[in-house]
């Protein structure tokens, strides 16, 4: 078993975040080998951290508070994980490859998104966008992940492929909608 749950969590665990967690891990081939100990959170949707400790591999910690999670939640914390384990003990200097997740709340929505359509069930907290977007969600789902996919090619050859990411997102709620419309689907997953 790839998780390890706190006892707090275990008196709140549903079989319902159980089978996200186990889904959303399928997606993250880094951390199959790992330990990750799910604990509760009641102030935010989610935390991630790691915890370093000598001649020990890193301690892998998410918290998640379960009445509104979502795969976008679950995604964005093990995603903070890898870029943690990328960065590797903050105490040790270690140079960060290119083609690996940049640190930051914004690159982490945005290589979340890019990671698998599971993902993309609601929208993410930190790339900016317009409220229109938000509101209809489904409806931009997939072309808002299109333009992660297309910002993180991007990042190679544009420094502030973060902006250049944004302003597209403003236009493509300018944009008209079509008549027919059909969610994504992992918009329409049972729970």
């Amino acid at each position: 078993m790839p998780f390890t749950f706190t006892p707090l969590m275990q008196k709140r665990l549903t079989p319902r975040a159980h089978e996200m967690l186990i889904r959303a891990l399928r997606y993250f081939p880094e951390l199959r080998d790992k330990t990750i100990t799910v604990g509760y959170t009641r102030t935010h949707l989610g935390s991630a951290s790691l915890s370093y400790r000598p001649g020990q591999d890193p301690r892998l910690i998410i918290r998640l508070k379960i009445r509104k999670l979502t795969y976008q939640t679950l995604g964005h914390e093990l995603t903070h994980l890898l870029q943690g384990l990328v960065r590797g003990d903050r105490r040790a200097p270690t140079a960060i490859p290119s083609d690996k997740i940049p640190a930051g709340e914004k690159q982490c929505d945005i290589w979340t998104l890019a990671r698998h359509e599971l993902f993309c069930d609601d929208a993410p907290t930190y790339i900016t966008m317009p409220r229109s977007i938000r509101e209809d969600w489904p409806y931009f789902a997939n072309a808002v992940r299109n333009l992660c996919l297309a910002a993180i090619d991007k990042r190679a050859t544009h420094r502030h492929y973060i902006r250049w990411l944004e302003e597209e997102i403003r236009k493509l709620a300018k944009s008209p909608r079509p008549e027919k419309f059909t969610a994504p689907s992992q918009l329409r997953l049972p729970f």
